[in-house]
């Protein structure tokens, strides 16, 4: 349909987005831009991560190691915006095998799942995302393929790879292109040193519309790089820009008219100079069960070194698989570009591709962030998913089984049980949505949810924390004649015999980087705490009621119960009915109370008068804590959904054999690890330098010292060098 169009509706159309700029003749165009491009920039933030795995390639039912690194892009820097990183395994129908929340602490999260022994041979994908990015899903999120092979299925190996166009942007590129042939055509030279040239070529119908005037904006990753007022002389402007103004990674380069309206777009690349801040030190060759170091140590003595956040290393055994990509190479593109075609370079840095190649393929990406049609309207969408950085987002929706429209502004109430309860209270938006924040730790947590009117008929549906917007996978993998590697063959041998000895490489769970808070009365200080224990044991609830808890009553009426407050100011009684909880859980049938056996009640909680938590009211508070403190002693009421919530998954550390005692070094116990070393939090000294030492195994094999990391300046650092263990 946009190619339908003619040009002059399509500026047309474009100008609708921009009335600020065509309402006011005096408007400073390059200040409007810079303003409206840092307000979207600051209101629309971009998180990015990267995933270094300790292998490419698996055995089912083997651990993967892996860390993550959490990036802002506007900075190219570790970013503590996002605490939760969400982890999935996908196979070739996008179904999650394994899915996995882990803990993010100032940009990093070590990581660990077993691979389930079940997996059939095949390729997997890797899919990491944060809260923020489910908004921008599925491009905005981390994927690799790794091969799995499953030595005791004889299945075939097959699979799907993904293999997704890029994300083109509400400006398209034929709209743009369609929009030039009336405006601006642009073309770019990138092959000098040091210049960039921009030559701009004016149609005769741009000149007529705005003489010659022109703007140019050049940005990187959200940063400014240049934006200038240009002027066309006989239709025709060439622009030379030091490259010193330009930040390294994808520059965009877009021209606007006097209006302030793009028309023309192009991407170049900017490489990085002088990043090599790490060498590696290390033996080319040793021999089996030999203590091997590594010195990890600044390029040259003159450097000056920067702080270095995090390094993660691992040593495996090497396979054929030479299309790794690095943490330096990700972060050119990251995801703002969509699926980047990693396929072209085969294995190559971007940084080693000849300017002309790099060049041709930019000119088939658009940003799928940088979007000015949004920037120039003001308009910033309302992201339904917020980052979580202090808590969880607990969503769900409530669904009304008659179909009628659900009520903006209905409780929901989640309650925590225990002798210590938790309380919170939401409310459902225009749609029926609502929203509770969880505090984000490694603990089991008990969750009850109930709406708060059981008059309608309705129930309450909980959303998964996980996305199931998915990529396509296009390209099948049909390998029915493949022959698993002799390579692959021995790690098979070599797994089993691991299984055999009952040879771990989990140690101990890492420390839990939030640990759970201590549980908080929601309540506060009651105005009666009757504590059971203190008085002789009474044989009914009524009895209760009725000798120990003054003021308050319980009395059958009919077939039911009820519990009544009195209350006196002055000499005005007023009459409550407050909310009932047993272990801290609204009840709605005072029945439940009454009939529970005074045996197993250890205390009684009293709030006489009206009481907030949040903006929902308590008219009056009653509260019975049995023995066991955890709702279990009372029938369980099919209004209400209970769940038990871990927000985290807590993560082992990764441990391998010390021969340096004789017994070890001569045991007659095999070992034969395919990973002889992972370590995912290297932290370098004052100097910037590094030592890591461990032991090699029994398995004579090349293996592969990969090294990944990032600067606290956001330089990232890949590091890869081959081991032969003879």
């Amino acid at each position: 349909m946009i190619k339908k169009l003619t040009p002059s509706i399509l500026i047309i159309i474009l100008s609708l987005f921009v009335p600020v700029v065509q309402g006011q003749t005096d408007i400073n165009i390059p200040d409007f831009l810079t303003r409206s491009f840092i307000k979207y920039c600051e209101s629309v933030p971009r998180e990015e991560i990267y995933v270094h795995t300790d292998r490419e390639e698996y055995l089912a039912g083997e651990n993967m190691w892996f860390n993550l690194y959490l990036i802002d892009r506007s900075v190219l820097k570790p970013s503590s915006g996002s605490s939760i990183a969400y982890f999935e395994l996908l196979n070739a129908e996008n179904r999650p095998v394994i899915q996995k929340r882990i803990l993010l602490k100032k940009g990093f999260g070590p990581g660990q799942i077993i691979i389930p022994d079940t997996l059939s041979s095949g390729i997997y994908s890797i899919r990491v995302y944060t809260s923020w990015m489910k908004n921008f899903l599925p491009y905005n999120c981390f994927m690799k393929d790794i091969n799995v092979f499953n030595t005791f299925n004889s299945r075939a190996f097959s699979g799907k790879k993904t293999a997704v166009k890029s994300h083109e942007s509400e400006i398209s590129k034929e709209k743009i292109q369609d929009i030039a042939k009336s405006g601006l055509s642009l073309s770019v030279n990138n092959l000098m040193p040091d210049i960039l040239e921009i030559s701009v070529v004016a149609h005769e119908s741009y000149s007529v519309e705005n003489g010659n005037l022109f703007y140019l904006f050049i940005q990187t990753h959200g940063k400014i790089n240049r934006v200038s007022t240009e002027n066309l002389t006989e239709g025709k402007s060439l622009i030379s820009v030091s490259k010193s103004l330009l930040t390294s990674g994808i520059n965009q380069i877009t021209l606007f008219n006097s209006k302030g309206q793009p028309l023309s777009e192009r991407f170049i690349y900017t490489p990085e100079k002088g990043n090599h801040y790490l060498t590696l030190h290390s033996l080319d060759s040793c021999g089996k069960r030999t203590e091997l170091s590594l010195s990890i140590d600044p390029a040259t003595d003159s450097f000056n070194v920067p702080g270095f956040s995090n390094l993660s290393i691992s040593v495996s055994s090497r396979t054929n698989n030479d299309e790794t990509i690095d943490f330096s190479d990700y972060l050119v593109p990251g995801t703002e570009f969509g699926m980047f075609p990693w396929n072209i370079i085969k294995g190559r840095k971007i940084s080693e591709l000849p300017p002309e190649v790099m060049d041709s393929i930019l000119l088939n990406v658009r940003s799928n962030w940088i979007n000015w049609t949004t920037i120039l309207s003001g308009d910033v969408t309302h992201f339904k998913y917020p980052f979580e950085k202090e808590n969880h987002s607990l969503l769900g929706k409530v669904l009304p089984e008659d179909k009628t429209a659900v009520s903006e502004g209905e409780n929901i109430l989640l309650c925590s049980p225990g002798k210590e309860a938790g309380f919170q209270s939401a409310q459902t938006d225009s749609e029926g949505n609502f929203r509770f924040n969880v505090s984000v730790d490694e603990g089991f947590k008990d969750f009850i949810i109930i709406p708060d009117e059981l008059n309608k008929k309705q129930k309450i549906n909980l959303e998964s924390s996980f996305s199931y917007q998915y990529l396509p996978s296009e390209i099948a993998i049909d390998s029915s004649g493949k022959t698993i590697s002799p390579l692959i063959s021995r790690w098979g041998i070599n797994y089993q015999l691991k299984t055999i000895y009952g040879v771990s490489s989990t140690g101990l769970p890492l420390n839990p980087v939030f640990n759970p808070p201590s549980p908080i009365r929601f309540y506060g200080k009651p105005d009666i705490h009757l504590i059971m224990a203190d008085y002789v044991s009474l044989p009914t609830m009524d009895e209760v009621f009725l000798e120990l808890l003054p003021r308050v009553s319980l009395k059958k009426k009919k077939s039911s119960y009820e519990i009544t407050i009195v209350s006196r100011i002055g000499e005005a009684t007023n009459m409550l009915s407050p909310r009932l909880l047993i272990d801290g859980v609204i009840i709605n049938d005072p029945s439940l109370i009454a009939n529970l056996d005074p045996q197993n009640v250890e205390i009684i909680d009293v709030i006489k008068e009206n009481y907030y938590v949040g903006k929902f009211l308590f008219t009056g508070l009653v509260n019975v804590i049995t023995k066991a403190g955890d709702f279990s002693g009372v029938p369980f009421p099919d209004y209400m959904i209970r769940l038990t919530y871990r927000v985290t998954d807590p993560v082992l550390s990764f441990s391998s054999p010390d021969y340096s005692s004789y017994d070890m070094k001569s045991s007659r116990v095999p070992d034969f690890r395919n990973t002889l070393y992972w370590n995912p939090s290297i932290k370098p000294n004052k100097e910037g330098k590094s030592r890591v030492a461990f032991w090699t195994s029994d398995f004579v094999s090349d293996y592969e010292i990969n090294i990944q990391g990032i600067t606290s300046e956001g330089t990232p650092v890949s590091i890869r060098k081959i081991l032969k263990v003879k």
